[in-house]
């Protein structure tokens, strides 16, 4: 299940995406237009900050801005960053699979299967795609 982490940092994503062709936008601005608590949205944008999405600026005129185009967002990987792992199962969260019962697993070929739907299905959405919504 997505949290709300995830779903407020997409729904940060297209606010600045919409607001956000003149530089900078306030974080008070984008908590009052999406109605989510400004506290909750520092939190936010300092791991996107972090993971490279955002760009921050601080004193009068500063605020956040993409640093990229929205269509160079999939929504995949702003997901990722604020989630984790998308994967259904434990053994899948890595590239590597150390399960010792990988051999005789009668279920990880359906894991996997699904794993690669979730991930094609969110990987092939952009932040532009949203914006149309």
């Amino acid at each position: 299940m997505i949290s709300t982490r995830g779903r407020y940092a997409l729904r940060l994503m297209i606010d600045l995406a919409e607001n956000g062709s003149e530089g900078y936008v306030p974080l008070k601005d984008i908590a009052a237009r999406q109605d989510i608590s400004k506290k909750y949205l520092e939190i936010i944008v300092k791991d996107m900050v972090t993971g490279g999405l955002l760009t921050g600026a601080s004193g009068k005129g500063g605020g956040y801005k993409l640093c990229r185009k929205p269509e160079d967002y999939p929504v995949g990987e702003v997901l990722e960053l604020m989630e984790g792992s998308l994967s259904p199962v434990s053994c899948l969260s890595s590239r590597i699979n150390k399960c010792p019962r990988k051999s005789q697993c009668h279920t990880l070929s359906m894991w996997t299967e699904y794993n690669k739907m979730v991930h094609d299905f969110f990987y092939s959405k952009t932040l532009k795609d949203l914006l149309g919504d």
